[in-house]
């Protein structure tokens, strides 16, 4: 009993040993969000790479899309 308990015990430690690092990996290569995807579904006033066009199209979207008290009326 007592040796079945150790080899329990002792496969338990080594299995926990053999566990790999979990370390948060970035994306190194990572772009600007305004830069955008290179895909043709975009807004059409929008530019990408201009950066003042893309922050007021956030602003617009957050006033009047997000806004609970604007969407009341």
């Amino acid at each position: 009993m007592k040796r079945s308990l150790f080899v329990i015990v002792l496969l338990a430690g080594l299995a926990a040993c053999g566990e790999k690092p979990q370390a948060l990996e970035t994306n190194k290569h990572d772009s600007a969000a305004y830069t955008g995807t290179g895909k043709a579904f975009t807004q059409p006033d929008w530019k990408p790479g201009d950066k003042a066009s893309w922050e007021s199209h956030l602003k617009a979207r957050e006033q009047y899309g997000q806004n609970d008290y604007t969407r009341m009326q």
